[in-house]
């Protein structure tokens, strides 16, 4: 009972976080984690658990898209096959070789949390600028593949990846990219979560009550988010994911 208990909390605020500045999966695994459940099962209920934040925000966004389509259904077909890739790897790792990758892949992702605000400022700053760099899709879509595949495995930080690569698109909207990001995300997620259903890898008492946490502060964070600046929420994620990264470097120390 009391596991359940942090779980929900932990999904709460990862829903409240996810609203006000991201990062919220960066609460919410190591939640699992340090309530018992396995690595690679703790990944897949992660995954699943905040996926329907991912679908609401996608839902928000619906007006954003209305450019680019064309490449937006090569990156979503991209995205679907990086993420059966990805959800393929990790069904295909075992759980001591899971969990000994994990300290790495938060310190990734803490990393690239600690970057979204600098690259989001630089995006807005360049996002009207006719001489920014274009890529062509030949070379976005293998990038878009990869981080796709990363996201399938892992996730953390797929999104601040996402947005950069967007960026060379030429989209030229801040709002627009963090629509395509969050679709592809949705993309990514949903075919990494039927290959974690089929591979009997999620928990679903924990995932729905997770889910219900994370519901319930997404949509506190639209009050809390006029009420704390952005920046002590990103201050405080920085110091959990930081804090949870040292543990597990710490715990795969003790246990060599």
């Amino acid at each position: 009972m009391n596991s359940i208990i942090l779980l929900f909390a932990a999904s709460l605020i990862a829903g409240i976080v996810n609203g006000v500045a991201g990062g919220g999966g960066l609460i919410a695994f190591p939640a699992l984690l340090i309530a018992g459940v396995p690595a690679i099962n703790a990944n897949a209920t992660n995954a699943t658990a905040l996926w329907f934040g991912t679908v609401a925000s996608t839902i928000a966004y619906r007006q954003e898209f209305s450019s680019q389509r064309q490449s937006l259904l090569l990156l979503s077909c991209v995205s679907v096959i990086g993420g059966i890739i990805g959800s393929y790897l990790l069904l295909h790792t075992s759980q001591s070789k899971f969990s000994g990758l994990i300290p790495y892949l938060m310190l990734i992702a803490t990393v690239l949390f600690i970057i979204n605000q600098p690259l989001i400022k630089w995006l807005n700053k360049h996002s009207q600028n006719s001489e920014l760099i274009r890529l062509p899709l030949i070379v976005i879509l293998p990038l878009q593949l990869i981080i796709s595949t990363y996201g399938g495995y892992f996730g953390g930080g797929s999104g601040i990846l996402m947005l950069a690569i967007l960026n060379f698109i030429g989209i030229g909207n801040i709002h627009t990219l963090n629509a395509y990001k969050t679709w592809l995300a949705t993309c990514i997620n949903a075919a990494a979560i039927i290959h974690f259903t089929f591979g009997n890898k999620i928990i679903w008492l924990e995932a729905i009550v997770m889910a219900s946490g994370a519901i319930i502060g997404a949509y506190s964070s639209a009050y809390l988010a006029r009420k704390l600046h952005t920046l002590w929420i990103r201050s405080f994620i920085i110091g959990i994911s930081s804090s949870m990264t040292c543990y597990f470097f710490l715990r795969q120390i003790n246990q060599i």
